[in-house]
């Protein structure tokens, strides 16, 4: 048994610093590459780079929750369309990866309220159908509900240290989050 123990403790010695460089770079890369995605195609969709409206994005500002259904549909949809754009190539990069992944889980949770949630329900039963994929009458959040919950480590953890957020904290702190702001261990 105690051999059992020091192979894992060697094992685990190798993995937690190889955890540090690798372990969070595969969600930046899919969330780059997810909502990069959606900003391209939503940014190819207009006909001017402010972005033209499409009529589903109008109807669905209704759904949107306070304060972001007070602004124009042109507003949100240029919000939305660079805030995508640019925080997948940052997600990428690893710079500033707080704040993007904080902004990308605005945009995801507006697009959870305002298009994926079901427009009624009666049960949780009948919630529960909604965590789909296709939208068979009972919404589709089950894709945003995930990037939401890949962009979360993100948040907190940061980019890891394949980043540049980590080499360019020792010029002014870890990625968003300003030197005074931080806690200091």
């Amino acid at each position: 048994m105690d051999k059992i123990h020091l192979y894992w403790k060697r094992v685990v010695n190798v993995l937690e610093p190889a955890g540090d460089w690798v372990a969070l770079l595969p969600i930046r890369l899919l969330m780059a590459y997810e909502f990069g995605n959606a900003g391209l195609r939503k940014f190819r969709a207009s006909e001017t780079w402010w972005g033209d409206v499409p009529g589903w994005f109008e109807k669905s500002l209704v759904n949107f929750p306070f304060p972001i259904h007070l602004f124009s549909p042109g507003f949100n949809w240029f919000m939305v369309t660079w805030i995508e754009i640019l925080g997948g190539i940052a997600l990428v990069l690893g710079l500033f990866t707080r704040f993007w992944a904080f902004s990308l889980i605005i945009v995801t949770w507006v697009a959870i309220l305002g298009v994926h949630w079901p427009d009624s329900y009666s049960s949780l039963a009948e919630l529960w159908k909604g965590y789909a994929i296709s939208d068979d009458g009972f919404g589709n959040y089950r894709i945003p509900l995930l990037f939401l919950a890949m962009l979360f480590p993100l948040v907190f953890r940061g980019a890891g240290k394949l980043s540049l957020d980590h080499l360019l904290a020792p010029y002014g702190g870890q990625g968003a989050i300003p030197r005074r702001l931080q806690i200091s261990h």
